[in-house]
């Protein structure tokens, strides 16, 4: 029998463990930390051999085969010591897709993505398909694959589980942009960030959609680079594209004999017209009627921590952006801001170089309060740009300080640039304590 180790005991890894036991594999999972009382219940259940707190090499070094969490980089010692041996190393995503039959619907991109995928999700459910979510958001993929038997999958795929991917076929395939992020694992060189967010393209052929911003000057770059047989649908705010999507001079997204007014759509701001214009070529894709994805347009109102109003205190509103981990997320989110913003930055940096927002900051931002162990870079960068700056060591203590500076028809925006790993477990840890200091606040004042 052949032998499947899985390295890290979270979603993605104990989904991958699922499935590789249901496969018929000796299947062992072995976490370098602590594996939450959750998924040691789920192994325990299944009967899935494992070990957290440590590796131990004789137990991972005998596989036939190791799907590595998307967490862990391709340099740790033992993912290096088994490459060496000769162990094929791949993603759960490049796993699970050997047993998946489903037409799958895969998005990827340094921002956008998660909304563009809920909405996609959204507009074939509402259609009546059978069509599961997962990725990086939702359902382990792996687990979905193993329980489920879904007719087409919506797919939220980051660069780490891309670097994994090698005989995997998306029948449709979107880049939403590219912009500086995560450059700490890519050697901080931007080609290779880049080169992981187009593997997303391998293996297209002529039946399947590739659908990419014309507006993304590193995208467009790549695209005169490389040669593809799928069709292309390009999609743009700037001008017409004939074969995909894009804003008229009515302000209306217009595709091939589709239009829907931008007033007619829940979804707010220059970002989310990006995302409706992928969302309406790959549901257009697989076949969903016009009047669907309109009304679909009409009701989605977006996903949680990205761009989540969670509250007005003293007249002062509050919007939890917390999944904005790097600068370009940020500079969308700062774009949109009609008032004065006080500023919730920081956490961990990632390599950014925060220019873009030079302007924004000072235009818009008279308070920036730097949430994260080491504020050095945001103290650095933006010390001149605005009235007040202060530091802070939880969600709680920034809202607190948020609320005495911030002023009757201001916007405290909670928008951090950086990873959350510092002082959180997650993006979402983040938002989630950023929106119960809120209420906190809110509820003081009763």
């Amino acid at each position: 029998m052949e032998r499947i180790v899985v390295l890290g005991g979270g979603e993605s890894g104990v989904g991958s463990a699922i499935l590789a036991l249901k496969k018929g594999f000796e299947t062992f999972l072995s976490d370098n930390g602590h594996i939450s009382d959750k998924y040691r219940g789920i192994l325990e259940e299944y009967g899935i051999e494992y070990e957290d707190g440590g590796h131990t090499p004789e137990k991972i070094l005998n596989a036939s085969l190791i799907i590595k969490s998307p967490g862990i980089p391709n340099n740790a010692p033992l993912v290096k010591e088994a490459l060496d041996a000769g162990i094929q190393v791949i993603s759960e995503i490049e796993f699970a897709g050997r047993y998946d039959r489903s037409k799958k619907i895969c998005i990827t991109g340094s921002n956008g993505k998660t909304t563009t995928t809920s909405l996609i999700y959204h507009i074939l459910r509402k259609a009546g398909y059978n069509v599961g979510l997962g990725g990086n958001i939702g359902t382990s993929y792996a687990r979905g694959v193993a329980e489920s038997n879904y007719e087409y999958y919506v797919l939220e795929l980051s660069s780490f589980q891309l670097d994994g991917m090698f005989d995997y076929k998306a029948d449709v395939a979107i880049i939403m942009n590219i912009t500086p992020d995560h450059l700490d694992r890519y050697d901080f060189i931007m080609d290779n960030y880049t080169n992981s967010k187009f593997r997303i393209t391998r293996n297209l052929d002529a039946g399947c959609s590739f659908i990419y911003c014309a507006d993304d000057p590193v995208t467009m770059e790549q695209m005169g680079k490389r040669a593809f047989s799928a069709m292309l649908k390009p999609f743009s705010r700037e001008k017409e594209m004939q074969n995909g999507a894009w804003m008229n001079e009515r302000s209306e997204l217009v595709s091939n004999g589709f239009s829907i007014p931008v007033s007619e759509i829940l979804l707010e701001g220059k970002h989310n017209m990006y995302n409706c214009m992928a969302a309406i070529l790959a549901a257009r894709a697989v076949g969903v009627n016009d009047d669907v994805i309109k009304d679909s347009l009409r009701e989605f109102g977006g996903v949680e921590h990205r761009m989540e109003k969670c509250g007005i205190v003293n007249g002062v509103q509050y919007i939890n952006d917390s999944k904005a981990t790097n600068v370009d997320s940020a500079w969308y989110a700062l774009d949109a801001m009609k008032t004065p913003v006080v500023w919730i930055a920081g956490g961990k940096d990632k390599g950014n170089d925060y220019e873009p927002l030079f302007g924004f900051v000072k235009d818009k931002v008279h308070t920036l309060i730097c949430m994260g162990l080491h504020n050095e870079k945001l103290h650095d960068n933006f010390g001149d740009k605005v009235n007040n700056m202060v530091d802070a060591l939880s969600a709680q203590e920034a809202v607190k300080l948020a609320a005495e500076y911030a002023k009757a028809g201001d916007t405290v925006l909670l928008s951090p640039c950086c990873a959350s790993f510092d002082l959180f477990k997650s993006y979402e840890d983040r938002g989630r304590q950023f929106k119960t200091a809120v209420e906190q606040l809110q509820n003081n004042l009763k």
